[in-house]
């Protein structure tokens, strides 16, 4: 039985995920790095609401969107290396 190429992929792609994984939990299994990387996230955020605020141009505004975005999926990462990601 031989497996499709994208399954195969995919597989070996889920593979490396889960193993980049596990290395970062040292980082968020410790409060204290967990809680100052958070802490550092939520300042960056901060940032980029400001600079929302002060966009002349949609381009700018769409970049701190998506800034946004990807650093609220950065403080859901514990979840996500503990395994308890949706």
């Amino acid at each position: 039985f031989r497996e499709n190429k994208d399954l195969q992929e995919y597989r070996e792609v889920d593979k490396d995920k889960k193993q980049t994984l596990s290395k970062l939990k040292t980082l968020v299994n410790n409060s204290q790095l967990i809680n100052n990387f958070n802490n550092y996230i939520d300042f960056v955020v901060e940032e980029q609401h400001k600079v929302m605020e002060q966009s002349q141009d949609m381009t700018t505004l769409y970049r701190a969107q998506g800034a946004i975005s990807i650093l609220k999926r950065l403080k859901l990462l514990r979840d996500e290396v503990n395994g308890n990601a949706n």
